[in-house]
């Protein structure tokens, strides 16, 4: 990381400066746009829609620093890194993820899977890697079916049963 320091003399001749860090656009990207978004199904739905249905990426932010090429690879490969790590998650932490990623959408948990269902395509880095593509199905239909059925219990079907002779 290289660090450019550049000084402006402002109207009241005070000078002014300004540290400006220069990165890469994968680490810009890492360390500012996904670090401010919480939850790794957040960070993957986020991804997914910046995907552009004819392949590629479009984040004009991105792009008008970095330029488009190597915007569009940072954006390939952080997509990449983020959806291994739901992949590798085990489903409890997912739970658990789903429930923080749906109160910072401001919306229900089962409403926000369902959502990242709809747009299955576009959360894919590599739409037509079938394996991958199974395994991500397969947790969200799992994070779906577990958050059904956790709307669907109630505190006295879930509750311990009673001591005998009562």
């Amino acid at each position: 990381m290289f660090m450019l320091r550049v000084s402006v003399a402002a109207s009241s001749n005070a000078l002014y400066e300004l540290a400006m860090t220069l990165k890469s656009a994968l680490q810009d990207l890492r360390e500012t746009t996904l670090a401010a978004i919480s939850g790794l199904l957040a960070k993957l739905s986020y991804m997914g829609s910046l995907r552009k249905r004819e392949g590629g990426y479009k984040h004009w932010g991105m792009t008008l620093v970095h330029g488009e090429d190597a915007s569009d690879r940072a954006l390939r490969a952080a997509h990449g890194e983020v959806l291994s790590k739901v992949l590798r998650a085990p489903i409890s932490e997912l739970e658990e993820d789903l429930q923080a990623s749906s109160e910072a959408a401001q919306e229900p948990a089962i409403a926000y899977v369902e959502g990242m269902r709809e747009q299955f395509d576009e959360l894919l880095p590599v739409p037509k890697d079938a394996v991958t593509a199974r395994h991500l199905n397969s947790v969200l239909v799992a994070l779906s079916s577990l958050e059904k059925n956790r709307k669907g219990a109630t505190p006295s079907a879930s509750s311990p049963l009673p001591p005998p002779g009562q």
